[in-house]
């Protein structure tokens, strides 16, 4: 569960993850501020909600927001979804979108993708889900931390529509086999890299990067980079 501030906490007006059982993708970009006082979808405080059908892209643990910028310019077609579940990241990267005038299509709100993705309908309604360097949580008592699970793999892939896409980073050589491991195993991921049979691919594909990404290549560390398409239902 996200973290949940007191009323007079500095972020405390944060957009979050709606409530609820079933959660549409269009509930999720009607999310407002709660210091905001507006009903759900109200221009002033999230935007003109963006129009249904065109592709929805999710980022998990987005952080300070940088590929949530990047790929909102580079994918003007798209709504964009990061899930955040530090509360002070995520109120100021869905600040910031709204002042940059993305807000109607693009959002960053405090959740714990775990939980939220469990929560999120309708089935096969996502693109694309991307994870960008997961922190790797050396320490064995941390393990259960780690994002990545068979059971956020059958969330993806629930919420995944036939074809759709999962893009995986990291410089963590040790966490790069096992996220391939683990997602190799998984009956509804082939993998769609360079080579055939292959999820590597050699660079990255969506014209935006993270600002992890960028540090690495400036330092000349290896990133291995990961991706898989949802196999046909049926």
């Amino acid at each position: 569960m996200a973290f949940q501030p007191r009323p007079n906490h500095p972020y405390a007006h944060a957009a979050r993850f709606p409530e609820g059982a079933d959660v549409s993708i269009d509930d999720v970009f009607r999310a407002v501020p709660a210091a905001s006082g507006d009903a759900a979808g109200s221009a002033d405080a999230a935007g003109t909600v963006a129009a249904p059908g065109g592709p929805v892209e999710i980022e998990i643990g987005p952080g300070r927001g940088g590929f949530l910028f990047e790929r909102a310019e580079a994918a003007p077609e798209a709504r964009l979804l990061g899930l955040e579940i530090r509360l002070k990241w995520s109120a100021i990267v869905d600040e910031r979108l709204r002042k940059r005038g993305f807000g109607a299509r693009v959002r960053a709100l405090n959740a714990d993708a775990r939980e939220a993705l469990r929560r999120l309908r309708p089935d096969g309604g996502i693109t694309r889900f991307y994870l960008h360097f997961p922190d790797p949580w050396w320490k064995k008592r941390h393990h259960k931390r780690l994002v990545m699970s068979p059971d956020l793999l059958d969330e993806i892939a629930r919420l995944l529509k036939d074809g759709g896409e999962l893009f995986v980073q990291t410089d963590v050589e040790e966490r790069a086999a096992q996220y391939a491991e683990q997602i190799g195993a998984h009956a509804a991921f082939e993998p769609a890299g360079d080579a055939p049979g292959s999820p590597e691919l050699a660079e990255n594909p969506f014209n935006a990067r993270s600002p992890r990404e960028h540090r690495a290549i400036e330092d000349g560390l290896p990133v291995t980079r990961l991706l898989y398409r949802r196999k046909p239902r049926g």
